[in-house]
């Protein structure tokens, strides 16, 4: 992807695998994670923008796109987005950076606050792009809601019939999933031909289907934060598309404020894929908000871990 070019190409060694990261740029540092069923090319609109200003690392999550987990991830055939925050913050452990802002869309949000719930202490500032917490989602659901994630539905079924299924015509999957939210003509062709290079990888589909069936233990582990009223301490900016699926389980902001103390943000007149429709206003959005909030984390103290084993 030429929009790339400046970006280092790095494949980061962790205990269960590698974590493949684009980087660039210099300053704090922002980590990128996309959504479903993409990579971090996802981000080609506006990591450049945000590479003037901050040092920028865009990551394939854990098992998707050129990132790799070895079956010690995968426990009873589920790979939870704890395990997957764990394994990123041990990549940026070993890039040697201790405290980091974290931008995350759909599948890459959820990963994204879990990482920030579990390691308050390594996190500056948190994006959320067109999603809000599963446990609401899940107490939210109404039947126009599941009609449009059915994918979800079907993707969590506790067998590996869906990934196998995928894997008959992952070309025919990927388009499938990426044209049921309106995104072929603002993604492009270029960029769903990667996203289908990937999906044809059985072990990017074994990871798929792994994380997708881990939806009761990600379930778990946000009603206990939610027992233990545990919450973002940091920073959090939430952007959504008017009018879309976020908005049918009422207003974003104040469902994100049961779960953090600092929220702002607001909707952008787009569909689901908000950084390849509308990167300019989304990096408008950004740049502001993640700069405010590593001066403010460079003034005070951090916070350690509150997580429990």
């Amino acid at each position: 992807m030429a929009a790339f070019d400046t970006f280092s190409r790095e494949r980061v060694s962790v205990s269960i695998g590698e974590v493949f990261v684009r980087r660039a740029g210099t300053g704090p540092v922002v980590l990128l994670l996309h959504g479903f069923p993409e990579t971090s090319v996802a981000w080609r609109r506006i990591a450049p923008d945000l590479a003037k200003t901050f040092t920028v690392i865009a990551a394939d999550l854990p098992g998707y796109g050129d990132s790799t987990v070895t079956d010690a991830a995968i426990e009873n055939g589920r790979l939870s987005k704890r395990r997957m925050a764990d394994v990123l913050v041990e990549a940026m452990t070993t890039l040697g950076i201790t405290t980091f802002a974290v931008v995350g869309h759909d599948r890459g949000a959820r990963v994204a606050y879990r990482l920030t719930l579990d390691h308050p202490a390594r996190v500056s500032a948190i994006g959320v792009l067109d999603v809000i917490p599963i446990l609401d989602m899940a107490e939210g659901m109404t039947y126009e809601a599941a009609r449009q994630m059915g994918h979800w539905f079907w993707c969590s079924q506790p067998s590996t019939v869906p990934e196998i299924l995928v894997g008959h015509d992952p070309d025919l999957y990927v388009r499938h999933i990426i044209e049921q939210w309106d995104g072929a003509q603002v993604v492009g062709r270029d960029a769903i031909d990667e996203y289908i290079r990937c999906m044809r990888k059985p072990e990017v589909r074994r990871a798929m289907g792994a994380e997708y069936r881990a939806d009761q233990l990600d379930l778990a582990h946000d009603r206990a934060d939610r027992t233990a009223d545990r919450r973002i301490v940091c920073p959090l900016l939430a952007v959504w598309a008017q009018g879309g699926l976020a908005e049918r389980f009422g207003d974003p902001i104040a469902i994100w404020r049961k779960w953090a103390d600092d929220v702002g943000g607001h909707a952008l007149t787009a569909g689901h894929f908000l950084m390849e429709e509308s990167p300019q206003e989304l990096t408008a959005l950004l740049v502001p908000f993640l700069a405010q909030a590593f001066d403010r984390a460079r003034a005070g103290p951090r916070l350690q871990s509150l997580r429990t084993t």
